[in-house]
């Protein structure tokens, strides 16, 4: 019995092993082409760069200075922290309060959050970009706003979870201390609600920095593109493609989620654990 457990064991180990390496491949398939010469990109992808298939950096730097990267990134950075910052703070509040307070208006509001993750994003292309429009939210700031009301659903319902796991008896003694609702929220309530704050971060970084429709949609491209914007440049007339340059700027690109990524990712599981499990 024992031997066969094993003998499965090694099955699945085998079996996901492969299929990690699946994953992998083809971001390990960019990083190889990024060093390569764009006529060898299309003739030989699968090739290791070597001789005179070898450019070094140049693709980076060409595509640097084609997309305006380092504008894009600044651009990038600016929306991802503000629009996660804001998420974070306007949800956790909003969670916490149709938690505690329990009423028709809080009813509603949950599963008006709850609707908005289930409703197509083609739906509401053509509306988002017209109201935009006409409240001038086509620029950095516009677009947290966006953000915002995107990407509420599911932090909220990942917030509302991890509320209810709060014993009321903290925030009681917080009350009777003297402190009000807001200074108990942010002295007692939010710094218990970490772990489930670092996992609404870190998913709502990776969908943020990557995302491309929203801005698209949104933004005033003659003034502001993100990232996966600027990369589109390198598109030429005809579907002309700089591939060389397209695949540095790529590397470039998914190098500051990746790192976001692998440096946080312990707390995804921590903080939806922690806001599965009611106390």
């Amino acid at each position: 019995m024992e031997r066969k457990k094993n003998a499965g064991n090694t099955i699945l180990t085998v079996l996901f092993s492969v299929i990690s390496i699946l994953y992998v491949y083809p971001i390990l398939l960019v990083v190889i082409n990024s060093f390569k010469k764009k006529a060898y990109i299309s003739k030989k992808p699968f090739m290791i760069p070597q001789g005179k298939q070898f450019v070094g950096i140049q693709n980076y730097i060409n595509g640097i200075e084609k997309t305006g990267l380092l504008e894009a990134a600044m651009v990038s950075v600016f929306i991802t922290v503000l629009s996660v910052f804001v998420i974070i703070l306007c949800t956790s509040m909003c969670a916490w309060y149709i938690t505690r307070v329990h009423n028709a208006v809080t009813s509603g509001m949950y599963y008006l959050c709850l609707f908005s993750m289930i409703v197509p994003f083609q739906m509401v292309m053509f509306p988002l970009s017209k109201v935009a429009n006409m409240l001038h939210l086509s620029n950095p700031l516009g677009l947290v706003v966006v953000y915002l009301g995107f990407g509420a659903g599911l932090a909220v319902f990942m917030f509302t979870g991890f509320v209810k796991s709060i014993p009321l008896e903290i925030e009681e003694a917080a009350m009777i201390d003297g402190c009000t609702p807001i200074q108990t929220f942010f002295s007692v309530v939010l710094p218990i609600m970490k772990p489930t704050c670092i996992t609404v971060a870190i998913l709502q970084t990776m969908w943020i920095w990557n995302d491309y429709l929203l801005p698209y949609l949104t933004l005033d491209l003659k003034r502001w593109k993100t990232i996966p914007i600027a990369v589109q440049y390198l598109r030429g007339g005809y579907g002309s493609i700089d591939m060389g340059a397209m695949m540095g700027v790529l590397v470039l690109s998914i190098i500051p989620i990746i790192v976001f990524y692998i440096a946080c990712q312990k707390y995804i599981i921590e903080g939806v654990v922690a806001g599965a499990v009611k106390g």
